[in-house]
């Protein structure tokens, strides 16, 4: 029986960060350690954040807020998100000013095409105001000062080797993130901007083409078979059908292919925006009646109906002399998909079974 518990929200890094530069503020001005601080979010909501430890560290104040994911899959869940925050105040300061920068386990950018300038900490733009905002918020009051925040991560480093940093030219850590602070479960939107972002880093280095893949194992065959492509070429799109491609055009590239398995080329064939099993699954129906266009066995035409996995279906054809026909049609019909949701661009495709044998290779023939 499906469970009616409503799913948890968690924070983000972005919001890990401000909290703990707000909470690092208030020790220097007060003396006071909170337990949690009332954290300005950066689409103007609040959300309290519990501050795990306060330290005081020569002259400044070592602030770890843990980071909660709530119950959206995250590589940064339960990691320490740290401000190192110092207050310096004298009469040759004019103002009210915040500095934020990155330390230990926050990335440094080192390609263009992210929205962070080469050689910057991998602060993003709405968290960065964000933490200074937290600040300043918590600073209300202080007419002139120097507010330093540098934001740590001490897993950092270890932890982006699970991410796309690597990729991206983004360096020595993880990213902070965040444009509205709040992780909402199975939003996907930090998947998907992951996405934007490798696409922007492909396009600023002059790529003309990029090969969306469906994740690593996908990734891996295609690079075995054309290692000659890229590394920034290669965009993991997961199940994000048409979103990749409505990006891939925007940006102006000008062609695209995704390297895929038989199940996710069928999903692609039906024309779905998001490909995931558990809330968009095969339609057999649709895919018997392929089956029976392309001229496989009346009897495996049965079977494919009535089929619980594609894969069940492309081993029950593998002898079949009409298998190419099903694949070439299904290519067919998924470019023609992919170039609806991509604003008319040439797709190709690279069809791979789960032993990385090759089904399919390049572009569909309307021949």
């Amino acid at each position: 029986m499906a469970s009616n518990t409503p799913l948890r929200n968690g924070y983000t890094t972005g919001t890990s960060a401000s909290a703990a530069a707000k909470a690092g503020v208030r020790y220097l001005l007060t003396g006071h350690i909170p337990t949690e601080v009332d954290t300005p979010l950066p689409d103007g909501n609040r959300l309290v954040v519990p501050v795990h430890a306060v330290v005081p560290e020569n002259g400044a104040v070592r602030v770890t807020v843990i980071k909660d994911g709530g119950d959206d899959p995250d590589v940064t869940h339960g990691c320490e998100i740290q401000a190192v925050v110092s207050l310096r105040q004298g009469a040759d300061i004019d103002g009210l000013h915040v500095r934020v920068s990155g330390g230990k386990g926050v990335g440094r950018v080192t390609l263009p095409g992210l929205p962070v300038a080469v050689g910057r900490a991998a602060i993003n733009p709405a968290p960065r105001e964000q933490i200074a905002g937290a600040a300043l918020e918590e600073a209300e009051g202080l007419e002139t000062g120097r507010i330093a925040v540098r934001v740590e991560v001490p897993e950092g480093e270890r932890l982006a080797r699970k991410t796309m940093n690597p990729r991206l030219g983004i360096v020595g850590g993880i990213s902070i993130l965040g444009t509205h602070g709040i992780v909402r479960p199975y939003s996907h939107d930090s998947w998907k901007a992951s996405i934007a972002e490798a696409l922007d880093v492909a396009r600023a280095q002059g790529l003309e083409s990029v090969v969306f893949t469906t994740g690593r194992r996908s990734e891996r065959f295609y690079r075995e078979l054309y290692p000659q492509v890229p590394e920034l070429a290669m965009v993991q799109a997961a199940d994000f059908f048409s979103f990749s491609m409505q990006a891939a055009f925007e940006r102006g590239f000008a062609s695209v292919s995704w390297a895929i398995f038989f199940g996710k080329l069928v999903k692609h064939a039906q024309g779905l925006e998001y490909t995931h099993a558990k809330t968009h699954p095969v339609d057999f129906t649709m895919l018997a009646e392929m089956c029976d266009r392309a001229g496989i066995a009346r009897a495996l035409v049965r079977q494919a109906a009535t089929a619980n996995t594609a894969r069940q279906v492309l081993d029950s054809i593998s002898a079949d002399p009409a298998r190419n026909a099903l694949l070439a049609l299904l290519v067919q019909k998924a470019a023609d998909a992919a170039s609806g949701f991509g604003g008319n661009m040439p797709v190709g495709y690279t069809v791979f079974d789960f032993d990385a044998s090759l089904l399919f290779d390049g572009f569909p023939s309307y021949a």
